[in-house]
């Protein structure tokens, strides 16, 4: 029975960037393995009976990478030893420089022997059927024969190993979080912040004019929401918040650095403080070890 087909390969923009970046920084070439997971993706209906199939559309998501040079020989021949089982093998991927973007006959080995390992393959999520997918997935990058030492190049294709054609496919591969058709992802983004909720509203003074528990209830808040904010910048004024808000935020653009200022002696102040305990509890994990030392010399000479 042949491999299950894929439709397109997905891989995040950081996990793309940070293999770029491994490649581009590497002294020769570079090979290593591919992990994530494939998901069927949702059916479409069409009118045309001759575009359908009894294989779903499934497509594979790499969420991670490892670099390893040394899970197969100088034959091509995976060593099953080098490679711990793992439930979210896809495949591999290999970086080479100034060369075409083709797969080689070495790569076509490796290919080969790891779709083969029937113990690294992966269960697919959300089947119905319970099934399971070999580690196919190729990732080719190159660098083009021509070097210009200002502008940097790199290419990049996926394919998919299909073992019973012995062939590789080419796939298209979707970068996640990149361009227009992610934007939809953050229409729910709500932000957070160490900073508390407080109410930076136009209001009087908590000593305006009121009755008297109204007045003390006033106090009571700003005093509370100052303590949050001295948690967070000591030494702001908590009711400066409110002049950074709205149209005449603009002119106030210096209390704005200042609170950020006040933020980073905050951070400072506490890293000074890990650090003096870190430095006493060596000393005293020092100061317990020689008592032990001298614990054990008085008790051997007795």
């Amino acid at each position: 029975m042949d491999d299950p087909p894929l439709q397109k390969i997905a891989i995040s923009g950081p996990t793309l960037a940070s293999l770029i970046q491994r490649f581009s920084t590497a002294p020769s070439a570079v090979d290593g393995l591919l992990f994530g997971h494939v998901t069927p993706l949702p059916l479409t209906l069409s009118d045309d009976s001759s575009s359908s199939s009894a294989d779903p559309a499934l497509l594979a998501t790499v969420t991670g990478f490892l670099c390893s040079p040394s899970f197969y020989d100088s034959s091509g021949a995976v060593l099953p030893a080098a490679l711990r089982p793992h439930s979210s093998l896809l495949g591999w991927f290999s970086g080479r420089r100034r060369s075409p973007i083709r797969p080689s006959m070495r790569e076509f080995s490796v290919s080969t022997s790891l779709s083969s390992l029937s113990q690294f393959a992966s269960r697919i999520e959300s089947s119905d059927s319970p099934s399971l997918f070999p580690p196919c997935v190729f990732l080719l990058l190159a660098s083009p024969h021509s070097d210009h030492s200002h502008v940097h190049t790199h290419e990049y294709r996926a394919f998919q190993f299909r073992a019973g054609a012995r062939r590789f496919e080419p796939r298209s591969v979707d970068v996640v979080n990149i361009g227009p058709a992610f934007r939809g992802h953050y229409g729910a983004f709500s932000p957070s912040s160490r900073l508390p909720a407080l109410d930076c509203g136009l209001r009087g003074s908590p000593m305006s004019d009121g009755g008297d528990e109204e007045r003390l209830g006033r106090m009571r808040q700003a005093a509370k929401d100052q303590r949050e904010m001295d948690g967070c910048a000591e030494g702001f004024d908590v009711g400066r918040l409110g002049r950074m808000m709205g149209s005449e935020a603009r002119s106030y653009t210096e209390g704005l650095e200042e609170l950020y200022q006040k933020m980073l002696v905050k951070i400072e102040n506490l890293t000074g403080l890990v650090e003096k305990s870190s430095a006493k509890v060596l000393e005293q994990e020092s100061h317990n070890r020689k008592l032990k030392h001298k614990i054990l010399r008085s008790a051997a000479s007795e």
